[in-house]
């Protein structure tokens, strides 16, 4: 994505009058900010489980006077509060869901605390300015491969929304000294695929003659994928496992079924890889005598932020303390903010907290990190960098019509 040097809008607002309301809003919210934090880290809560997390910001928001819908758009686990009226919207997402047996080794308690900062910072400053413009804080339950953004947005929660925000942790040994995150992440589409295999049964020693052995085709089907990886992409992925294998070993087996995630830079490039995995599948079908059926599981999008966004976040950080887009794999894989940042200009930086090399996310060490009062510090401090982005987007016409303009000219790229 290229970077916007565009006069109209290449002036910081760090040392405006709203900014600093902003930044002082989130000081004098500390104790909110981190109460709720805490809660969501004690409390580790799986996909579309998260009853306590979600009641825990309901009761605070309201605590603080503000408007929420709990249970939002249909999902018993979601909320969104607002507040503001007319002009823009810009929305902050915060995440709560944890991972099985290793807690928020995500660090998604990190991420409700920098929205729920930058909401308190942005709300704060629209009401000293008494203009027209909104705020929404959206509970996002389920990004853990539930997919919880993606019913979001089939409902309508980002609609006729100008920006949307939200940031991540990661493994600060990965970032250079003195540099607290990167801005531009670069994260990959995702086609995910539950893949079936029906045969025929049969005893494995007395008539293996009449089966049709779909374990067979589930090899078949490995093997010629593990072919194809050497003619894909750097950047491509390719990976499943075997869910249903068989029975016994003197039946033949009769059904099996695989997932595969398949993974590109684009969601238009993933799938288009994957229909040259797909006939990996069919071939095998064919050449056991079985048939094959397919299932969608819920697909991320490529993760696009904004380059307008990313340049006005560096802007507004201290100068030299974030990186624009080095190093490239900060923090790889898959999110379903991706799919957002198809519907809305998106931010999706990501900030260092301080592990062990080695111990990045998903593991049990980032989750301890997860909960540490300084990584709670670099949260708030990234969570002030957004309310200064929104505000932008809010208050300057100018602004917005260039990050319209350069969102809608990335998303003609994307689908090439």
């Amino acid at each position: 994505m290229s970077t916007t040097t565009d006069p109209k809008w290449n002036t910081t607002p760090w040392n405006t009058p709203f900014a600093n309301m902003a930044r002082q809003a989130i000081d004098n919210n500390l104790p909110a900010i981190k109460k709720i934090n805490h809660q969501i880290h004690s409390d580790p809560e799986l996909a579309y489980e998260e009853h306590h997390a979600h009641d825990n910001f309901v009761s605070l928001l309201k605590s603080l006077d503000f408007a929420v819908t709990p249970s939002a758009h249909g999902l018993a686990t979601a909320f969104s509060a607002e507040f503001g009226s007319g002009g823009r919207l810009v929305v902050f997402n915060a995440e709560y869901d944890a991972l099985p047996s290793i807690g928020h080794a995500c660090g998604h308690n990190l991420i409700a605390a920098a929205s729920f900062a930058a909401f308190l910072g942005v709300a704060t400053a629209l009401k000293g300015a008494g203009i027209p413009g909104r705020v929404r804080l959206l509970g996002t339950p389920a990004e853990e491969g539930g997919g919880g953004k993606l019913r979001l947005i089939e409902a309508g929660a980002y609609r006729g929304a100008s920006a949307c925000m939200m940031t991540h942790p990661g493994p600060q040994y990965l970032l250079r000294e003195n540099i607290t995150g990167v801005a531009d992440v670069k994260m990959l589409a995702n086609v995910k695929w539950r893949v079936s295999f029906a045969g025929r049964e049969a005893h494995a020693a007395m008539e293996p003659w009449n089966g049709r052995n779909a374990l067979d085709a589930v090899c078949l089907s490995y093997n010629a994928i593990a072919m194809l990886r050497q003619q894909i992409r750097p950047h491509e992925r390719i990976h499943g496992v075997i869910r249903d294998g068989g029975d016994r070993p003197n039946v033949v087996p009769g059904s099996t079924s695989v997932e595969y995630y398949v993974r590109s830079n684009t969601l238009a490039a993933a799938k288009r890889l994957w229909e040259r995995v797909q006939l990996c599948f069919e071939g095998a079908a064919t050449a056991t005598g079985c048939q094959v059926s397919y299932e969608p599981i819920n697909s991320y999008a490529d993760l696009r932020s904004s380059a307008v966004l990313c340049d006005e976040f560096v802007n507004n950080m201290p100068e030299g303390s974030v990186s624009l887009n080095e190093p490239a794999d900060f923090l790889a894989g898959s999110t379903d903010m991706g799919n957002v940042t198809y519907e809305c200009p998106g931010f999706h930086g990501a900030f260092g907290i301080d592990t062990e090399r080695g111990q990045g996310n998903h593991t049990k060490p980032f989750a301890e990190a997860a909960g540490l009062d300084k990584s709670l510090d670099r949260a708030v401090e990234w969570g002030k960098g957004m309310a200064l982005v929104a505000l932008r987007v809010l208050l300057d016409d100018s602004y917005n019509d260039v990050l319209q303009e350069d969102w809608k000219e990335d998303m003609k790229r994307a689908t090439q």
